[in-house]
């Protein structure tokens, strides 16, 4: 299938998880097969245009995730316009529009799920969008904004209309969250209204769910719980749609996840492959813009604009153990003593520490002892 000119691999994207869908995550996923796309924790327009470290940070990718979709959000048409400008500037594929997030910081100004309140400005948006870069606008929403304001199929047709190459669609209104069940019969009815591809989200927690969604008249499927607990998840489904059996995942192939991720994550202090893109221009201030009702969500990064070497600005291994602490809290959801171990992983001081944590809780004595 195409989104534009895009072409994907698979219908199943891995879905945008603020804090949790790093690209140290996402080129593992991809790894496992079975991924068509992947998108990036969600950016803010602001922090973008005016070119603050820590929101660059967000967007940063490797070949090896290709296709990859940034998704920015925002409420100014010409700060969301040029904010796509600097996404098609780093080498993009797509650039995704947030109107689906709900949390009230960023409702609060204009942004997210609030968009959708606004069916006419949000069209505006992405027809400023369109105009200003060549790469396939997209958008992400949900059902609506309460169960007494239902209007995803307004909304979807308004930005189909204003030039939007594809649509996501959360079976959750924003006041819900995630609590309840996502609707998808809700989702198919507005996929069966409009032209361009709409994608699936909700509740894709099992690979034959995946692959029931995959039937419900989407043209693919956005995982986002699903692949925190599972990494395998999009793989397992790709095998069930081709006939075969979902392949097995053993504990030593879940410790060893966690193991590369701690690795991945060390690796990013520095940054010379030439593959990672931090094309736009970035500011030396440390503030970010929560002047501007925005606040972003990890650590800084460090550019030396007189050499093509990125760096990260130097990191305590605090850093890796929190992002270690914040995947096992998904990750480890169903295993016996999961939560034994999550409070041992919770109370590790070093990375040595954490390795052997989960070594011992994953790995087979041959494999630990590798």
């Amino acid at each position: 299938m195409k989104i534009g000119d895009v072409a994907l691999p698979s219908p199943m994207v891995v879905s945008p998880m603020a804090g949790m869908t790093d690209t140290a995550f996402r080129r593992l996923v991809k790894r496992q097969g079975g991924c068509g796309l992947v998108v990036t924790e969600m950016v803010s327009s602001e922090g973008l245009v005016r070119g603050i470290d820590r929101t660059l940070e967000y967007a940063e990718y490797t070949e090896e995730e290709r296709p990859v979709s940034i998704q920015i959000f925002g409420g100014d048409p010409d700060k969301m316009a040029e904010a796509a400008r600097i996404v098609e500037g780093m080498g993009a594929n797509i650039v995704d529009i947030n109107m689906g997030c709900p949390v009230a910081k960023i409702s609060k100004h204009n942004a997210g799920c609030r968009l959708m309140r606004e069916p006419k400005h949000a069209a505006v948006i992405v027809a400023a969008m369109v105009k200003a870069v060549k790469i396939p606008v997209t958008v992400k929403m949900r059902k609506g904004w309460d169960e007494h304001e239902l209007n995803a199929p307004d909304v979807a047709r308004a930005v189909e209309q204003a030039g939007a190459a594809a649509i996501t669609i959360h079976g959750r209104t924003a006041k819900q969250s995630y609590s309840g069940a996502a609707d998808w019969e809700f989702v198919a009815r507005v996929a069966d209204a409009l032209t361009i591809p709409v994608f699936g989200s909700g509740d894709c927690i099992e690979p034959a769910q995946i692959v029931e969604r995959l039937r419900h008249g989407v043209s693919g499927v956005f995982v986002g719980r699903g692949v925190l607990r599972n990494p395998w998840i999009l793989a397992q489904a790709q095998d069930l749609l081709q006939g075969r059996p979902a392949r097995a995942v053993s504990t030593d192939d879940r410790g060893q996840f966690l193991l590369d991720y701690i690795e991945l994550l060390q690796t990013e202090r520095l940054r010379e492959d030439p593959s990672f893109r931090h094309q736009a221009p970035r500011q030396p201030s440390r503030d970010h813009v929560e002047d501007a009702g925005f606040t972003d969500h990890a650590e800084g990064v460090g550019f030396s604009p007189a050499s093509t070497r990125y760096e990260l600005a130097p990191r305590h291994d605090r850093w890796v153990i929190n992002k270690v602490r914040a995947l096992c809290s998904w990750y480890t959801k169903g295993f016996e003593n999961g939560s034994h171990l999550r409070i041992q992983v919770n109370a590790a001081q070093s990375l040595g520490e954490l390795r052997d944590l989960i070594r011992l809780f994953f790995l087979s004595p041959a494999m630990s002892a590798s």
